[in-house]
């Protein structure tokens, strides 16, 4: 008699998988279904409800979120009836973003609550963020296991948090893709992709400009982005005052246009300010690409000194500049630190990795074991 696999329900507050705009949140948040799937688990999206709290003093916004959760919250019951899943899934719940329907689901059918990416900051207790953020709390303190992507978010959970459960998962993406197409780097082509907002993201453009600035006069470099939204004329002014020849505005790309453009690069070239780790560095990695970046925030979980990568210093933009100057000016170099940077991928962050982890780990919870 064959058995049925346990079943997950799936749910990510911030942004759903299915959601339109693509962001490192939407492509994460569809790895770890696909690597749940891959894991032997059958796994549903249960609600597509977003659940954003961008201002602290928005307390209608919440009324409203929590009456929609409530809603969210009967449906899914009624759906499931006498036959509820093996376990609730939520991926990055915190104090803008709570998960507001699992819990209440979790007691009320007695599953097991699981979550991943989940993160507390004391210094944004405020307004209605000091509510949710003591909501999550109390829900990552009666979870069966909080999935960490990163030290940093490990740590400041454990600072939070009486007898913490907690598990690290590394950061991971679907190398495949990368995979099928064959490097041919373009001399001198330094890439990025990363989306154009205001805050961190145009900080990082903003360095990137500073670093081409810096380059000593004779560099044969060009500059290439993928990427799109609303601050892309903000992001494209930073960059006036360089040659315009030397730099191409790509827009957003398919997987496949990405793929194609890392693997034209000789560098990627990411400053990462503010970053929980950053997905695009280790696509950029599994292509085979060196990456230069700032040791700040997350980046370090995935760009690793000891295979390729290039970290410099917070801030410093001259240190940027040396650096790119350094492995564009020696492409054996540069192509010696991609390929340690790909192996350490294909090691650490890959999906068949994740996939193993999280059964592991997933079926210990079910059947008691943590």
């Amino acid at each position: 008699m064959t058995q049925n696999p346990p079943r997950i329900a799936f749910y990510a507050p911030l942004k759903s998988p299915d959601h339109p705009v693509p962001s490192g949140d939407r492509l994460m948040a569809r790895l770890l279904m696909r690597a749940l799937a891959m894991a032997g688990f059958e796994v549903t999206l249960v609600s597509g409800l977003r659940a954003y709290l961008g201002d602290p003093d928005d307390s209608a916004a919440l009324a409203a979120l929590r009456q929609a959760a409530e809603a969210e919250q009967a449906r899914i019951a009624a759906s499931w009836g006498d036959i509820p899943p093996d376990l609730w899934f939520c991926y990055h719940p915190y104090y803008k973003s709570p998960d507001l329907i699992g819990p209440t689901l979790s007691r009320r059918f007695s599953l097991p609550y699981v979550t991943c990416e989940a993160s507390l900051s004391r210094r944004r207790n405020q307004g209605i963020w000091a509510e949710t953020q003591a909501g999550v709390q109390a829900e990552l303190q009666r979870a069966a296991l909080n999935l960490c992507l990163t030290a940093r978010d490990a740590a400041g959970l454990g600072a939070m948090l009486d007898q913490p459960r907690l598990a690290r998962l590394a950061p991971f993406i679907d190398i495949e893709p990368l995979a099928r197409v064959a490097p041919r780097p373009d001399t001198g082509h330094i890439v990025t992709i990363a989306m154009m907002r205001p805050g961190d993201k145009l900080a990082s453009y903003a360095a990137i400009a500073a670093a081409l600035r810096g380059l000593p006069a004779g560099t044969d470099w060009r500059f290439s982005a993928a990427g799109d939204g609303p601050a892309r004329a903000a992001v494209q002014a930073l960059f006036a005052d360089l040659p315009q020849d030397r730099i191409h505005w790509l827009g957003a790309l398919p997987p496949e246009g990405v793929a194609q453009l890392l693997a034209s690069g000789t560098l990627y070239l990411w400053p990462g300010c503010g970053e929980a780790y950053g997905l695009a560095y280790l696509e950029a990695q599994a292509a085979g690409l060196p990456v230069v970046a700032w040791q700040v925030a997350g980046v370090p979980e995935v760009v690793h000194p000891d295979a390729g990568g290039q970290l410099v210093p917070e801030g410093d933009v001259a240190g940027l500049a040396r650096t790119v100057a350094s492995l564009l000016s020696d492409p054996a170099t540069a192509a010696a630190a991609g390929r340690a940077a790909r192996q350490a991928v294909l090691a650490r962050h890959s999906l068949d990795a994740a996939a193993e982890r999280l059964g592991t780990l997933l079926r210990d919870v079910m059947e008691g074991r943590t």
